[in-house]
């Protein structure tokens, strides 16, 4: 019977305190209601660098996504899923000890396409340099690339006028070429009129049926320069009186396959050579993966700039609450009188400190949020959105609620209940 009544003792003990706790934290959160009731215009002064703090960290991190995803697409302009097979060295040692390359050859790109699922596209590539004329005695120093029609696949060439050869120009070994931009305006004065003219290489003729241009401008990094001419690969190959290559290209399906393919297309054209002979695989995935780190870290550095905002506005939480303490002594000191304990006073205007920063960050969050999405749902333009963003100017806002309210409510919990009764 006493353990019975111990259990319903502690139970009520337990009750009674949740129901003090509990009638305490809504007076707490009442008080700081009619707080800020009665100082309307102060706080809301208080609250604007919280506003613009918490709306600068989400635009920030719009903003560097926004360049991050312009700065990837661009590169992927190149060809995303592209896999560039090189002849990188190494020689065969022929009759009288004469050295000669390993290139690759058709026959590798064959055996790659038959044992490496995922290809979508493939093209050798054989370059040959030479004059060209347009009559009237105009000749000019140009790059012949052989290459296949997937080629424009591959490389994600844009065509500006005309049309890409096409796999009956390359069985009927078709004497047409198609030209890059930059040439066909330095020798037609504009691309359009460029197509259907014709040039001479080596005497031979060839029409010009299509003016192209890379996705992006490589400024001569690529294969790809001022005054390159793309035929086909069958016709080429006549000018080199070989069928070696030095470059093959390969487009994946998937991105996510360009990386392992790549690694065993090195792996099955190196089992068809010399061990002495290197070739080399290149992709964009790691320049993908750099651009993205960079892109990462200045939108990371950017943020903690927009962060210091919430650390001034957290000052002027801060002398704010130091004010309000001042005014409020007197009825610091009634409370107190009434029974109010320290703790309870420190958590009033700790409350009041963290429900003012906020207040103001969810303001400025609404405030960062309506300008993406503003954008994305009445212009064509789409901006990437991290809602992680929010989730750390929320966080931001209520910790420098805490830190910046600390002192305030430290102070007024110290304050003498009698020289306070006193205060006038």
């Amino acid at each position: 019977m006493a353990t019975e009544n111990n259990q319903r003792s502690t139970s009520f003990d337990k009750t009674l305190a949740s129901a003090t706790t509990t009638i305490a934290f809504r007076e707490i959160i009442s008080l700081a209601i009619d707080s800020f009731r009665a100082s309307k215009f102060r706080f809301l002064l208080t609250m604007l660098g919280m506003v613009i703090g918490s709306a600068s960290i989400i635009l920030v991190v719009t903003v560097g996504l926004t360049g991050k995803q312009y700065a990837l697409d661009t590169i992927s302009g190149l060809g995303p899923n592209k896999v560039e097979m090189q002849y990188a060295g190494g020689e065969v040692m022929g009759p009288n000890n004469v050295s000669t390359p390993d290139f690759m050859t058709r026959d590798d790109m064959r055996a790659v396409i038959e044992q490496v699922p995922g290809i979508v596209a493939s093209s050798p590539m054989l370059e040959y340099h030479n004059n060209i004329s347009i009559g009237n005695g105009v000749t000019k120093n140009a790059m012949l690339l052989g290459v296949s029609p997937q080629y424009r696949q591959v490389r994600n060439l844009k065509l500006i006028a005309g049309r890409f050869f096409d796999d009956q120009d390359a069985t009927t070994h078709a004497n047409v070429v198609v030209m890059v931009a930059p040439l066909a305006k330095e020798l037609y004065g504009s691309t359009q009129a460029g197509v259907g003219s014709t040039i001479t290489v080596t005497g031979i003729p060839f029409t010009v049926i299509g003016i192209f241009t890379e996705s992006i401008d490589t400024f001569g990094t690529s294969e790809i320069s001022d005054r390159t001419l793309l035929t086909p690969y069958e016709v080429a190959r006549y000018f080199e009186g070989t069928e070696t290559l030095k470059e093959i290209f390969f487009s994946m399906k998937d991105s996510s396959e360009v990386e392992p393919a790549a690694k065993r297309i090195t792996e099955i054209i190196q089992s068809r050579h010399r061990p002495t002979s290197v070739y080399k695989a290149q992709t964009l995935t790691d320049i993908l993966a750099t651009m993205s780190k960079i892109a990462n870290i200045l939108t990371v550095v950017l943020t903690l700039a927009a962060g210091f905002t919430l650390i001034v506005s957290g000052v002027g939480i801060m002398n704010s609450m130091l004010a309000n303490v001042q005014a409020r002594t007197r009825e610091i000191g009634i409370r107190k009188a009434l029974g109010a304990t320290n703790r309870e006073i420190r958590l009033q205007f700790l409350t009041e400190a963290v429900f003012l920063s906020l207040a103001g960050g969810i303001v400025g969050c609404a405030c960062g949020i309506a300008v993406p999405l503003s954008v994305t749902f009445l212009t064509p333009f789409k901006l990437p959105f991290d809602w992680l963003s929010v989730l750390i100017a929320l966080s931001t806002s209520v910790l420098v609620g805490v830190i910046f309210g600390t002192l305030p409510s430290n102070r007024a919990a110290a304050l003498d209940p009698v020289e306070t009764l006193k205060y006038e």
